[in-house]
């Protein structure tokens, strides 16, 4: 699908204006009421037509058959100033060009044509060559497009000619060409001129001025000349009359766009129209064209050849030349193509021209990435036979030419600091130190880290320093002979690392334990002298129960070993210290050693205290508290103030760590010597409920349900009240569940059954058998039994 005439679009854009006045004015000559018009006041105000009106009065206008000269001189006569045609023209162009960005269905379609082209490139690699390494050279020319592919691609802007500037001083005209002619001063005249297919134009009643192939400034010599018969003094000195001539609206051109063009075929264009506005329609060159080498030829001669990398890379505009009816833009296939991977700016693949060097095909990826490695690039070249890989350093790339199909990847630099130095340990700041000029030397990296820390062990440090092969040297350093200059100072080298450790770092680390009623017990570092009372202000002190007294501190045995026997190898001492932390004479002597463990007992009677709740139909109900370890269940009764009338205490339900105690609250009461009459603990829970006239039946019946209860119903009467057993059910492991947690259950002696009672809030569960699947036999099951039935028949038979 070709791009329709520019011309036509600039000339639509100008007519939608005038179009719309003139309407615009019929219309409200027919819907108005008749009155009386002032001279040059225009019937309607253009600022209130929409742009969809615009178009709708076009249309109807074009269907009167009304010319666009009708349209303009009923505008003129209406009233309409040129600042209105200014700016309804304005806004009629702006939703030209959004509209042209938004339904582009030509692009569209070329996109999809230079996307199936890649699809296309990648499965002729993907076929041809089936090995990994061609799989991934496909996928790496898949994701690295072509450079300058991407200004053909997908665009909202379009690249149409800008038809909005100063007619330029070198255009041809041609045929459909439009002139203005305006004549100023003391004559005042405006006309619009044609220039015919002859290449005439014609005004007034003046004869034909051939025009055709000139410059505007051509002509416009020419058709002042002409103007002289009419106006005698036109443009000459002290006259008084000129006129300018511009160029109104253009003509088409047509442009044929052969080779490797993603769309190649005949286009019309604007004849202001350049080859990059022409190149862009069509796509631009597709996988095989050259973006290198585009010529335009003109007349069987070529007359520019186009290099588009001039334009991409430094925005110069040479090449982009003015077309002429009939040229044709031939683009060339490549001729080498490269490709650049890695630490580039812009990777991908670029086209050579002869003469070019690697160093140019760099310069057209934008250079080198920050953290290129530029001493050596690594390629991989066809031999016609297979790959082979080489190497280029820098000397050589600018003077090394490049073949279709290399490969150039550049490598990333190591990630490593050639000139560094490290320090570590006891010094006031370590870290990493550049090795230069101020660090050169162990005792400058100690100085301009600000000198060794006050615990740092003088008699050795070590400095790492890579051998030369896998492996790392240690050299050793007497450090207080090197500070006071007993030995002479060590040059350092690049990756040294220097280690000075203190004293605690050649010590276990001493802890001290402290367990107990203390208030954060824990393990604590050891002081030298630290005392008993020292250990308890750093543990926060006492908790609530904790005792001062008794504290017991349990030492390992190391060295002395009197008077204790073979099997013991801790002694065990025991010390008082008062509230205040204040140590007796005697204790303040005892002095704590490494890994002692401390025992700050607690308070023999000290304990928080233990509640338990009642609930349910008591007088009080709440919670209480369990004043001594002998309390039993029988013993809070008298606590709540017993029980009211309505508590049903044969369905008392006792809880421990919430789960259900099943107890006889009733013989407890009767007869509190039972063991079933527990001791409390802290969060039991009693709920004495209201009686329940409701006893719930499930399982094994026909119509599992809630019926009431009845003093007069035995346990088979109420299995009736649910429908009886089903078949199913097993009648022998009957059981009831009773409110208190309790289980009775159906027993037997001989041939008869002792059902379990049945009381108010029961629950009567009746198990069920497992269902037995249904198995029918198979074929030769029936077989082998009819097999053996007439063999035991024959068998008889004989034996009678």
């Amino acid at each position: 699908m070709h791009y329709q005439s520019s011309q036509k679009k600039y000339w639509k854009s100008i007519s939608l204006f005038f179009l719309i006045i003139s309407s615009l004015s019929v219309f409200a000559q027919n819907t108005a009421p008749q009155t009386t018009q002032p001279a040059g006041q225009p019937t309607v105000d253009p600022s209130q037509v929409t742009n969809t009106q615009a178009v709708e009065f076009y249309n109807q206008a074009k269907g009167a058959g009304m010319s666009d000269m009708d349209i303009e001189r009923a505008a003129l006569q209406r009233g309409y100033s040129l600042d209105d045609i200014s700016t309804i023209r304005r806004r009629l162009q702006q939703t030209s060009k959004s509209n042209n960005a938004q339904n582009d269905p030509n692009r569209d379609q070329i996109d999809e044509t230079r996307e199936q082209d890649d699809r296309d490139e990648l499965d002729d690699e993907t076929n041809n060559e089936r090995d990994s390494t061609a799989a991934g050279r496909a996928q790496m020319r898949r994701l690295s497009r072509t450079f300058g592919s991407a200004f053909f691609g997908r665009s909202a802007a379009t690249f149409e000619p800008n038809l909005r500037i100063p007619t330029p001083k070198n255009y041809i005209l041609g045929p459909d060409d439009e002139l203005i002619v305006d004549i100023y001063g003391n004559s005042v005249d405006n006309f619009r001129m044609k220039i015919s297919p002859e290449g005439t134009v014609k005004m007034l009643n003046l004869a034909p001025v051939y025009v055709n192939g000139m410059t505007i400034e051509q002509a416009n010599e020419r058709i002042v000349n002409r103007l002289r018969q009419a106006y005698s003094t036109l443009n000459r000195p002290g006259s008084g009359t000129y006129s300018t001539i511009t160029l109104g609206n253009v003509r088409s051109i047509r442009v044929m766009i052969i080779g490797e063009a993603v769309q190649p075929g005949t286009y019309t264009v604007s004849s202001l129209a350049t080859a990059f506005n022409a190149l862009y329609v069509s796509g631009g060159p597709n996988r095989n064209g050259s973006y290198r080498n585009i010529e335009i030829i003109r007349a069987n001669k070529v007359i520019r050849k186009i290099d588009l990398y001039r334009f991409l890379i430094d925005g110069d505009l040479q090449d982009n030349v003015a077309l002429q009816d009939q040229d044709i833009i031939l683009i060339r296939p490549y001729e080498v193509r490269i490709e650049l991977a890695g630490q580039v700016k812009k990777s991908g693949i670029f086209e050579a021209k002869a003469g070019e060097t690697l160093k140019d095909m760099i310069r057209y990826s934008g250079g080198y990435a920050p953290e290129a490695y530029t001493d050596m690039i690594q390629y991989q070249r066809n031999t016609g036979n297979n790959f082979v890989i080489g190497t280029i350093d820098s000397t050589q790339i600018s003077s090394f030419t490049p073949k279709n199909g290399d490969i150039y990847t550049v490598k990333r630099i190591l990630d490593v600091i050639a000139n560094q130095v490290e320090i570590r340990g006891a010094v006031t700041r370590p870290g990493f130190y550049p090795l230069d000029e101020k660090t050169k030397t162990v005792k400058e990296l100690i100085n301009i880290a600000q000198g060794i820390g006050q615990r740092a062990f003088l008699n050795r440090a070590l400095l790492e320093r890579a051998s030369g092969d896998t492996q790392t040297g240690l050299v050793a350093i007497d450090l207080r002979k090197l500070i006071n200059n007993e030995i002479p100072d060590i040059q350092l080298l690049p990756g040294d690392v220097l280690t000075i450790k203190s004293v605690e770092d050649l010590k276990e680390f001493t802890y001290l334990s402290i367990d107990g009623s203390i208030i954060n017990p824990g393990a604590y570092y050891y002081y030298k002298d630290i005392t008993i009372a020292d250990l308890i202000f750093q543990a926060g002190g006492y908790t609530e129960g904790g005792v001062p007294y008794r504290i017991e501190v349990s030492r390992r045995v190391k060295n002395d070993t009197i008077g204790l026997p073979e099997s013991q190898n801790v002694r065990i001492f025991t010390l008082n210290v008062t509230d205040n932390l204040v140590l007796n004479e005697e204790d303040q002597k005892f002095k704590l050693l490494p890994y002692d463990i401390v025992l700050v007992r607690k308070s023999p009677r000290y304990e928080s205290q233990k509640i338990v709740t009642v609930a349910g139909e008591v007088t009080y109900p709440g919670t209480y508290t369990i004043l001594n370890n002998f309390e039993r269940i029988s013993d809070l009764f008298p606590k709540v103030g017993g029980m009211k009338k309505e508590a049903y205490i044969e369905g008392a339900r006792f809880y421990r760590n919430r789960e259900l105690v099943a107890l006889d609250l009733k013989a407890i009461v009767e007869k509190p010597n039972i063991p079933a009459n527990l001791l409390l603990v802290d969060g039991d829970t009693l709920y004495i409920p209201k009686k329940s006239e409701m006893v719930r039946i499930q399982g094994g019946v026909y119509n599992p349900s809630v019926v009431n209860f009845d003093k007069g119903f035995n346990f088979k009467e109420y299995i009736s009240q649910a429908g009886g057993y089903t078949e199913r059910a097993r009648k022998n492991r009957t059981y009831v569940s009773y409110p208190n947690g309790r289980t009775h259950r159906t027993t037997r002696f001989l041939f008869f059954r002792s059902y379990p009672k049945v009381e108010p809030g029961s629950v009567v569960t009746i198990p069920m058998k497992e269902p037995k699947p249904d198995r029918q036999m198979s074929t030769g099951e029936r077989l082998a039994i009819i097999s053996l039935l007439t063999t035991l028949g024959i068998s008889i038979i004989r034996f009678l």
